[in-house]
């Protein structure tokens, strides 16, 4: 049985065989609750008539199958997820009718029921290969078609593809029926359905294609909650610029972004029809870092119009080019088109840190991955694929300079519009408007996994002058490559107690010493940085007094972005186990007062949380939390009242607070017996004090019931479960663990949030430790769940982390050791479960020795 893989092999034989004209695909979404009729017409030539090939399909059934007017058996030729035809001509229509089965694990045909009005909402989710739960196709990137879409849904519906929406022509009984136009030749998993009754906004925009219509979609629930003015100018600014920088036209006609609910991911690109995380839409007060985040979301998703929609990658091992390319263009046109002109430092904080962390697992792979099958790339949507390749472009930008780069763009997208490409496609453009040979630099960076250290030697003389300096330039064990690096070095004094840049110096870095003759005969700088900007992918180091320099002055940085690369570079050697937890945790709580980047913000208070609660040596971890939340209590209370860092520093308070705590201070803002200036205690800061008060025992069922009525929303739904399983006893746990872990039919947002709350970080080790057995034991029956978005969520949701010892490490190890022929996507969540323990016990004895 084939069961639903599809192997890179059988792919490749399959293209060679056939070449698809067109999909017409109809749907009636009018037939009930769980199931809907689904109906493909497909037109097809094949270039051996005598063979046979088939369809992709996952649903309740297959009723017909007619290849030229003959009729074949479903029993005998559907099986699995695959639809087997024969009976080939060289020309070939093939008619299949099926039943598919709605979701509500945010795969294929999601279907959503809003608690508020009791109104129906769909939406689709396709990729990787979930094209085929809505319809019989061909799915794989690279057999392009023109889909044609018709679309039965009650009257009263908003029906929207990839095509222009056309005038519904009335069905009868409160129906109506939708018949889509033909789109371009595009890949199956960027086609999309979303249908209900949600509201729009319409305006246009003037594009090189002509006037383009624009709409944002939301529940209507969420309609008084929804900017779309800012959207719009977002979309706006980015459609100039990309059109500008890809000297290329929008390539569809019309563009349509729909907020959707229960989403797995930040958004999708289908063609013309973008699906969005609902959390971009704000119902409370959010970060900076929240709001930027979804502008590079959008932009993001905005740049695969011609990346990934137009020109398309033909197998999933270049999924890292359609993804980074993505990153990095967004980041580009937010640092050069919109406000978020510091777009670069945001990226270095959030995704790099990022992309050095998933680099650092022992199931990390190269840029370009091996992807033999679907199961391959399913678990390949992660920091290498994104933030790893997005850094790698940005380092080849300045490698070849930023103007070969964007003409090489352009005569990729020309050359190539409507068509699929691989990697080599992209090099012969970029070689031939820089002059420059990238096989060599492609294989050290893309075809090869690891991160590298880059760290300075410098010597003086006894006058304090430089007399030698080299970068070095060490690998992980059994990450041997040494790459080459195009960067920057930044040399800082101290002024008035700030750090000021003295000089700047760039260079080339390749192989294991590189001397830098430009440092010598200079007096020792207080401050040496390497890799200054930000330029190379790479750890950085900092020599020994540099290193006492950046200690004694914490927030002695003008500005945020060398500031956030020492951080990391303290974060880095924390995390690899050179520098105590609690020193890392006296260098954060010395920064935080006064800092203003929002995102910078948000990734110290993570990494504060992570040493405290896992690298923070187990005899020194209480005393810790209870400083750091106290400590973080009162930075908050001296924050610029209404800033992001007040909003920040007291959600981060509020997280550090678990079992047997004094909770005074969450219990006084949420009743309202203390109010901070400016700190709106709105929908979302309701629900992180309550769920504060629940981690420490001081709220039970019935007090987040009650919130819960306040506000009976999906969302508030999810913060009332997430609540519930974080609460300090044994019962809380074990609903939470049967609800999601034993029991099935939860929506993908439902078993997320009970995950936060089971494993909250904090969480006391005697209600998680009788999960230990049970965890590795439910490892062998996850796999039957079907769903890779549930068994992800539970695999990952469940694990016992907050425990972080040696047990929990030992049993993973004899689970992984035991069942070497397990699934290889489920052996590869477990090891990345596995490896921050191990990371989190090193650092633990590294904390105790301070």
């Amino acid at each position: 049985m084939p069961g639903t893989n599809l192997t890179r092999e059988e792919a490749a034989a399959r293209a060679a065989l056939v070449t698809v004209d067109s999909h017409d695909v109809e749907l009636d979404v009018t037939t009930g609750p769980e199931t809907f009729s689904t109906r493909s017409t497909i037109r097809f030539w094949c270039s051996d008539p005598a063979s046979e090939t088939f369809l992709d399909f996952v649903g309740d059934g297959v009723q017909g199958i007619s290849v030229n007017g003959t009729e074949l058996d479903p029993a005998e030729h559907y099986a699995d997820s695959r639809v087997r035809l024969t009976g080939l001509a060289a020309e070939n229509v093939v008619v299949v009718t099926a039943t598919g089965r709605y979701t509500n694990t945010g795969e294929g045909l999601h279907r959503f029921v809003d608690p508020v009005d009791d109104e129906v909402y769909l939406y689709s989710q396709f990729e990787v290969p979930d094209s085929r739960r809505m319809y019989p196709v061909f799915e794989q990137p690279d057999l392009k078609a023109s889909f044609t879409f018709t679309v039965t849904a009650p009257a009263h519906w908003q029906v929207v593809s990839n095509s222009p929406t056309p005038d519904p022509e009335p069905a009868g009984d409160g129906t109506a029926t939708w018949r889509f136009a033909p789109t371009p030749r595009i890949s199956s998993y960027i086609t999309a359905l979303v249908a209900g009754p949600y509201d729009v906004v319409r305006d246009t925009l003037t594009s090189r294609r002509g006037e383009v219509p624009l709409g944002i979609f939301c529940r209507r629930s969420l309609t008084p909650y929804l900017d779309a003015d800012n959207l719009f100018d977002l979309t706006k600014r980015g459609f100039a610029f990309f059109e500008e920088e890809f000297d290329c036209a929008y390539p569809f006609e019309k563009y349509d972004q729909v907020f959707t609910p229960e989403y797995n991911m930040g958004a999708m690109e289908n063609a013309g029809c973008v699906t969005l995380n609902e959390m971009y839409v704000f119902r409370s007060k959010v970060t900076e870092a929240l709001v930027e985040r979804r502008a590079l979301t959008v932009l993001h998703e905005l740049a695969h119009m011609w990346f990934g929609n137009l020109v398309t990658m033909r197998w999933w091992n270049d999924l890292w080019l359609n993804e980074s390319f993505a990153e990095w263009a967004s980041t580009t046109c937010q640092a050069e088109a919109t406000r978020w002109a510091d777009a670069w430092t945001t990226f270095g904080t959030h995704e790099k840190d990022w992309a050095y962390r998933q680099d650092q697992l022992s199931s990390t792979h190269p840029i370009v991955a091996e992807i033999r099958d679907l199961q391959d790339v399913e678990v390949n949507f992660d920091g290498i694929t994104y933030a790893k390749g997005a850094s790698v472009l940005k380092q080849l930008v300045a490698h070849v300079g930023r103007e070969p780069f964007r003409d090489g763009l352009r005569a990729y997208f020309a050359k190539h519009a409507w068509g699929n490409t691989t990697l080599d496609d992209l090099l012969v453009e970029l070689e031939a408007t820089s002059g420059r040979d990238l096989r060599t630099w492609s294989e050290l960076w893309l075809e090869t996994a690891g991160v590298s250290t880059l760290r300075p030697l410098v010597e003086v003389d006894d006058r304090g002058r430089v007399c030698a300096a080299v970068i070095e330039q060490t690998c992980a064990p059994g990450f041997e490559t040494l790459r080459p690096h195009t960067l920057a070095i930044g040399t800082y004094a101290v002024r008035d107690g700030a750090l000021h840049r003295t000089a700047r110096l760039e260079l080339d870095v390749d192989g294991a010493r590189t001397e830098v003759p430009e440092l010598v005969g200079r007096d020792q700088p207080d401050l040496l940085l390497v890799n200054d900007e930000d330029l190379a992918y790479a750890k950085i180091r900092l020599d020994e007094r540099s290193l006492a320099t950046a200690l004694a002055h914490p927030r002695g940085f003008t500005s945020s972005l060398p500031r956030s690369l020492v951080l990391a570079s303290l974060w880095d050697m924390t995390r690899d186990a050179e520098m105590g937890a609690r020193r890392f945790v006296d260098v954060v709580l010395e920064t935080l007062p006064g800092e203003s980047d929002s995102t910078l913000l948000r990734t110290l208070i993570a990494q504060l949380q992570t040493a405290v609660l896992s690298y923070t040596a187990p005899e020194h971890r209480e005393a810790t939390r209870a400083a750091t939340r106290d400590r973080l209590w009162e930075v908050a209370r001296a924050a610029q009242p209404g800033s992001d860092a007040q909003l920040q520093l007291v959600a981060a308070a509020a997280a550090l607070t678990t079992a047997g705590d004094d909770p005074a201070s969450a219990r006084a803002l949420l009743d309202g017996t203390e109010v901070l200036e400016g700190l709106a205690v709105d929908f979302e800061m309701r629900w992180t004090l309550l769920t504060a008060l629940a981690a420490a025992g001081a709220a039970d069922a019935d007090e987040i019931d009650a919130e819960r009525a306040r506000e009976d929303t999906a969302t508030g739904r999810e913060r009332a479960a997430r609540a519930r399983a974080a609460r300090p006893i044994p019962e809380a746990k074990e609903e939470a663990w049967a609800a999601a872990v034993e029991g099935t039919g939860l929506p993908n947002a439902v078993v997320d949030a009970l995950a936060a709350g089971f494993a909250r970080p904090g969480t006391p080790a005697e209600l998680l430790r009788p999960f230990v057995e049970r965890y590795h034991a439910m490892l062998d029956s996850v796999e039957g769940r079907g769903s890779h978005a549930i068994v992800e969520s539970v695999v990952m949701g469940f694990y016992p982390r907050p425990l972080a010892d040696r047990a929990l490490h030992d049993a993973t190890q004899a689970w992984l050791d035991a069942r070497a022929d397990a699934p290889p996507a489920l052996r590869r969540l477990v090891v990345e479960n596995r490896d921050p323990v191990a990371r989190a016990l090193a650092a633990q004895e590294r904390d105790a020795r301070d």
